[in-house]
C-alpha cells in the first residue's frame, strides 16, 4: 500500500511538471489535433481533380465520346492540345495525363483492327499516376465496348464479377490517413515524453532529491509511465472523438473501450521504450537523435504505411518484436471492423510481453544509473 501511495504521488508530480512545461504541452495538443487533421485531410493517394488533357487526332463521335467520359471529381475537364503541344506541356507540369487518339480511330475499331490509345502519364506524382493510368484504362475500355455494343450484340460472359467493398465503401484516404496518424503519434509522444521526463530530473537537479528519498527505482519508473500514458491516452481518446469522428467526419465502429485497453497495453510498451532508451543519452539533443531511427522503423515498417504482408518474409519476422506492429493491426480490427475481445486478444498479449520485456531491460538500465549517481 506504501508503495502504491509512492507512485501514486510521484505520478501526479509528474503531471504537474508536465503541464507546467508549455512546449511539451503545445506539442501534444498540436500533434493530437492539427497534425491529425492536416495529414488525413491534406495527403490523398486517391484520384481526385487530375489534370488531364486530350489530343484528338480522329475527330470522331467515338473519340469525343472519349473525350466526355472524364467526369469530376475524379479529373479535371479535360483541355485539348495540339500533337506538337504535349511534351512542352508535361515538361511544364501542365497535366498529370495526356490521352493520344490516334487518326482513324473510329474506322478501325469498327473494321476489327486493333489501335493503339498512346496514355502519356507524368510520374513525379507517383500515387496518383498509378492509380490515374488504371482509372484511364477502365474508363476507355468501358467506352469503347459500350460504342461497339450498339453494332454488335454482346457476347454472354462465362462468369460475373461482383464487388462488394466494406468498411471503407468509397475508398476514401482520409478514413485511413487520420486513424493511422493518431496511432503513429502515439508511438512519438510516449517516447518523447517519457524519456524527456527522465533526461528532465537530470537537467534540473531533480534526480539527487529523489536519490535520498525513501523511494525505489521500479516506483519512480512506474510513476513516469502512468502519469505520462494517462496523459497520452486522454489526448488519443479526445483527438479520436472531436478531430478524426467530429472534424473530418470518419466512422469509428468498434468500442472505444476496448481501443482504450489496447492502447494501454501499447502505451505501457513504448513508454518502457522510451525511458531504456533515455538512460543510454544525457542530454535531450543526444535523445533525440536516438529517437529518430526509432521512429522511422516503427512508423513506416508496422504496417500503417504499407501492409506488413506486402513485406519481405524476414521483415515481417523482425518486425514481431515491434509492439507497434500488434497495435496497428488490433486498431484496424478494433475500429475499422468493430472486433471483439475474443478476435483481438493475441495482440494484448503480445503487446503486454512485449512490453514485459522492454519495462524489464528499461528498469535494469534505470536503476544502474540511478545507482551510477
Amino acid at each position: 500500500m506504501r508503495a502504491l501511495l509512492i507512485i501514486l504521488r510521484l505520478g501526479i508530480k509528474e503531471i504537474y511538471s508536465l503541464a507546467r512545461d508549455p512546449v511539451l504541452m503545445g506539442l501534444i495538443v498540436y500533434t493530437f489535433s492539427v497534425s491529425v487533421y492536416m495529414v488525413a485531410d491534406g495527403v490523398e493517394t486517391e484520384l481526385r481533380n487530375a489534370a488531364v488533357a486530350i489530343v484528338d487526332e480522329d475527330d470522331s463521335a467515338l473519340s469525343h465520346r472519349l473525350r466526355d467520359a472524364f467526369l469530376p471529381p475524379y479529373f479535371k475537364p479535360p483541355a485539348t492540345l495540339g500533337i506538337g503541344e504535349v511534351d512542352r506541356a508535361l515538361d511544364r507540369g501542365l497535366y498529370t495525363f495526356v490521352v493520344d487518339i490516334p487518326a482513324d480511330f473510329e474506322a478501325d475499331i469498327q473494321r476489327g483492327r486493333e489501335p493503339v490509345i498512346q496514355l502519356n502519364v507524368d510520374a513525379t506524382a507517383m500515387s496518383i499516376a498509378g492509380n490515374g493510368a488504371g482509372y484511364i484504362s477502365e474508363i476507355l475500355t468501358a467506352e469503347i465496348s459500350k460504342f461497339m455494343s450498339r453494332a454488335e450484340p454482346e457476347a454472354a460472359l462465362p462468369a460475373s464479377l461482383k464487388v462488394r467493398v466494406k468498411y471503407n465503401p468509397n475508398l476514401e484516404a482520409v478514413r485511413f490517413n487520420a486513424v493511422m496518424e493518431v496511432v503513429n503519434n502515439i508511438v512519438i509522444m510516449a517516447i518523447i515524453l517519457t524519456g524527456a521526463a527522465v533526461i528532465r530530473e537530470r537537467e534540473h537537479g531533480t534526480i539527487e532529491h529523489l536519490l535520498v528519498m525513501p523511494v525505489s527505482a521500479a516506483e519512480i519508473m512506474i510513476s513516469k509511465i502512468w502519469a505520462n500514458g494517462l496523459v497520452i491516452l486522454a489526448a488519443v481518446l479526445l483527438s479520436l472523438e472531436f478531430v478524426v469522428r467530429r472534424g473530418l467526419g470518419v466512422p469509428l465502429y468498434g468500442s472505444m473501450e476496448l481501443f482504450a485497453l489496447g492502447a494501454c497495453m501499447f502505451l505501457f510498451s513504448v513508454t518502457a521504450l522510451g525511458i531504456m532508451l533515455a538512460t543510454f543519452t544525457h542530454s535531450m539533443p543526444q535523445f533525440a537523435l536516438l529517437c529518430i531511427p526509432v521512429f522511422v522503423v516503427m512508423n513506416l515498417l508496422s504496417g500503417g504505411q504499407t501492409p506488413l504482408e506486402s513485406m519481405p518474409e524476414f521483415l515481417q519476422t523482425v518486425m514481431q518484436v515491434s509492439p507497434s506492429a500488434h497495435f496497428i493491426r488490433f486498431s484496424q480490427a478494433v475500429i475499422y471492423r468493430d472486433a471483439s475481445l475474443d478476435i483481438v486478444w493475441p495482440e494484448l498479449a503480445l503487446m503486454l510481453l512485449i512490453g514485459t520485456v522492454f519495462f524489464v531491460f528499461a528498469f535494469l538500465r534505470f536503476r544502474a544509473s540511478m545507482a551510477a549517481r
